[in-house]
């Protein structure tokens, strides 16, 4: 059937490209609730027509995260796949209209992270179910506030895809392709608010009165950015805020660490080391108080992923298409939350591309069929 199958993916390509400028055209940056299940009834509405099953998982503040199934009673172990429809950009970065071709690149918000992935496994399961392909369920998992690490819907979204997606042969995460490779860990992420209590008083008279917050923050700064491992931990302090006016000296200042970790004893590690940097004392009569924003666990390196790559890859050969070499990246996913659920997932497996959360993010449209082929490939195969 993969020949049957490939054959209808050249078919429908300009159809599916069609798709893709329509979906990324409905701009939906995470904090757009409307924008965002747009989104998801423009795919629901597909699904709907294709006779597949369509199921909502309601949000009041984030957008609701939608699970389409085709052959939903089919007695195989599903293959789930999955990508998020928020995108980084606010409404109106790109123009109008958002999306724009020029030769084979298609520009706009969320064309690479991450519909592009998406509507790549709509035209996979579009081209499986147009063969009469039965052998067992695919599921298609379109999550919402992935941008944030599901922070709007406290979890709940990523908690509804993992539960759909608990009894799956594999579990494919559409973010970004990179050139040959397929991804098996990625880092994990914790943004700490660190709050910096001083006492104010008249500049003219800072040495000998006041404690200045600014100065107290300035310390903890270069202390948490010390952490600087390519490999391992890193930090960013990327906000910082405080004082009133020039001729006062501060009494607050906060700032917000992006962590970026790859174990869960590096965690640990860096919890410690923030809550001693919030200790210690280099004003006097400074206090600073520490308060975790979000947090989203890392894809750490497991068997049960790799014995799946391993798997896919010698289904892509046997229908003819490069086999790709596990890499790590630094960038958090849902990959992570479902890895640590306990389901074997690999991810990078959407369209490709480059210049991600920036307003001159692209896809290659080419890579889109390639996308597909190796999504049905998996659902053929596996």
């Amino acid at each position: 059937m993969i020949n049957k199958v490939f054959y209808e993916l050249d078919m429908s390509e300009q159809t599916f490209i069609s798709f893709w400028r329509d979906v990324c055209n409905i701009e939906s940056p995470t904090e757009c609730k409307a924008g965002v299940d747009k989104v998801g009834e423009y795919f629901s509405n597909w699904a709907k027509s294709r006779g597949f099953k369509v199921e909502m998982h309601l949000e009041d503040v984030s957008g609701n995260a939608v699970c389409i199934t085709m052959n939903p009673d089919a007695k195989g172990r599903p293959i789930a796949l999955s990508g998020h429809m928020d995108t980084v950009h606010p409404v109106g970065s790109f123009g109008s209209p958002a999306v724009k071709v020029d030769g084979d690149r298609i520009y706009g918000p969320g064309v690479l992270d991450c519909k592009g992935g998406i509507v790549a496994a709509a035209y996979a399961m579009d081209a499986l179910a147009a063969c009469g392909y039965t052998d067992r369920p695919v599921m298609l998992l379109l999550q919402s506030d992935e941008e944030v690490g599901s922070r709007t819907s406290n979890k709940a979204t990523i908690g509804f895809i993992c539960e759909k997606a608990k009894d799956a042969e594999a579990f494919l995460n559409l973010e970004g392709y990179s050139e040959g490779k397929i991804t098996l860990s990625r880092k994990g992420i914790l943004n700490i608010l660190f709050k910096v209590q001083g006492v104010e008083a008249h500049s003219a008279r800072c040495a000998k009165e006041g404690a200045s917050a600014i100065l107290e923050a300035a310390h903890k700064i270069i202390e948490m950015e010390k952490l600087k491992d390519h490999d391992g931990l890193t930090c960013n302090c990327g906000t910082v805020s405080g004082g009133s006016v020039p001729n006062t000296v501060a009494g607050y200042c906060e700032f917000v660490a992006n962590i970026r970790y790859s174990t869960s004893a590096e965690l640990e590690y860096v919890r410690q080391y923030a809550k001693q940097v919030a200790d210690t004392v280099h004003v006097e009569g400074c206090s600073c108080e520490t308060a975790e924003l979000s947090f989203r666990v890392a894809m750490e390196y497991t068997e049960r992923n790799a014995e799946l790559a391993d798997r896919l890859n010698r289904a892509w050969a046997a229908a003819g298409l490069e086999e790709l070499i596990p890499t790590k990246r630094s960038g958090g996913s849902d990959a992570a939350d479902v890895t640590a659920y306990g389901i074997p997932c690999v991810e990078s497996l959407g369209v490709a591309g480059n210049s991600i959360h920036s307003p001159s993010e692209y896809a290659l449209i080419p890579s889109l069929k390639d996308s597909a082929k190796r999504i049905a490939t998996a659902a053929l195969l596996l």
